[in-house]
């Protein structure tokens, strides 16, 4: 049993890693502005998922690597994804019994709230113009949710078959 938990964390922890790269993969200057949020999205999936395996610990870990990798203030992104995890748990009891589209709206919310924070931490450490197109990430990570969610959810049940 404690390899299938060793196993169990090894893959949450691969796919964060994952996740990671994708979010500070170089892209165009003109499409950066496209890219879903991947580290929110699978760091909620899985505080959705395991909650009480993984929660504001790896959100502060995962942000802390983001602001090494990306260069930023040291504990910007460390402190929006360790509010994003929060808020996850905050919600999870609610968030199961929802369909996969109210989920979707949540993950917007969620995401959204979490994105102005980090916004207006931008607008604190030096001068940048903050408009609303920094919520399309959210918005397109939301529209993920349901082909995230369904492909894990296979993905899990092709697993415990095998």
């Amino acid at each position: 049993m404690a390899a299938v938990a060793r196993l169990s964390l090894l893959w949450v922890w691969l796919t964060l890693l994952l996740a990671l790269c994708l979010r500070v993969m170089p892209m165009a200057d003109g499409w950066q502005v496209w890219r879903p949020d991947w580290l929110g999205l699978m760091l909620l999936y899985w505080c959705m998922k395991q909650p009480d395996r993984v929660g504001v610990f790896h959100g502060f870990i995962l942000g802390l690597l983001l602001d090494l990798i990306e260069g930023a203030p040291l504990g910007q992104n460390a402190l929006s994804l360790s509010l994003l995890a929060f808020l996850g748990a905050l919600v999870y009891p609610r968030f199961r019994t929802y369909s996969l589209i109210q989920q979707a709206v949540l993950i917007f919310v969620l995401l959204g709230l979490v994105q102005l924070v980090n916004q207006w931490l931008r607008t604190l450490f030096g001068p940048f113009s903050m408009h609303l197109s920094f919520l399309l990430p959210s918005l397109i990570s939301a529209a993920l949710w349901p082909w995230l969610a369904t492909l894990f959810k296979a993905l899990g049940r092709r697993s415990a078959n095998e």
